[in-house]
């Protein structure tokens, strides 16, 4: 199966059946989340990777009782980096450094540009939705891999951040959610939008040709 074909075939599931993910499948999506790109390859977010089913009992009602929540395999939660400071980019050089096998002084340039950026931006609420924004190329390579894994993927933005960001404890991990994933097995009879026809906006519309200059 082609990428295309996979997208094709993806929707975001409503309903689901409750059926679990191999474990292999997961791997594979979560190792596709890994390597997904970012700014820099600083990757300032985390992500939770929640199977509990009691968890997200108590998570359904703070994401307006969606019910891929609980019906779903897992859940993910995508939360990026309250404060991006120069101890985070230190610590992602030094993993540069050990990874590559080169002299740490040899990435002090590197270093520079990349303080150069989130130092740059006016305020730490800037910095974290810059932070954010690298979050969701993540989220969008989860589906990309989910759907090539024939694993519905339902990304969610309706939830109250404040009030999983208390549940889950992200503060006293320097974390704030940023976005949702269920992953899990669509139940086409229960789901008014399984078998839809895929609505995009043709070619013409969505891409603008620049004549060359």
């Amino acid at each position: 199966m082609t990428l295309i074909d996979a997208l094709n075939w993806r929707y975001a599931a409503k309903r689901m059946t409750g059926a679990k993910v191999p474990p292999a499948q997961l791997e594979r999506i979560l190792e596709a989340v890994r390597l997904a790109p970012s700014s820099y390859g600083l990757q300032p977010y985390s992500v939770l990777v929640i199977e509990d089913p009691a968890l997200r009992e108590r998570i359904r009602p703070l994401a307006f009782d969606q019910p891929q929540i609980t019906q779903a395999s897992h859940l993910l939660v995508f939360a990026a980096w309250a404060s991006v400071s120069a101890a985070e980019v230190d610590d992602f050089l030094r993993l540069t450094a050990a990874t590559r096998g080169q002299p740490l002084a040899e990435l002090a340039g590197y270093r520079e540009a990349i303080l150069g950026t989130v130092q740059g931006f006016p305020t730490a609420e800037a910095r974290f939705q810059w932070a954010s924004r690298q979050a969701y190329l993540a989220l969008g390579t989860a589906l990309a891999a989910a759907a090539t894994e024939r694993v519905d993927a339902s990304p969610m933005e309706g939830f109250d951040p404040t009030a999983l960001d208390q549940l889950l404890g992200l503060e006293a991990r320097g974390l704030r959610s940023t976005a949702l994933l269920a992953l899990g097995y669509r139940d086409s009879e229960a789901d008014r939008h399984a078998g839809l026809t895929k609505v995009r906006w043709p070619r013409e519309r969505l891409f603008i040709p620049l004549p060359a200059s």
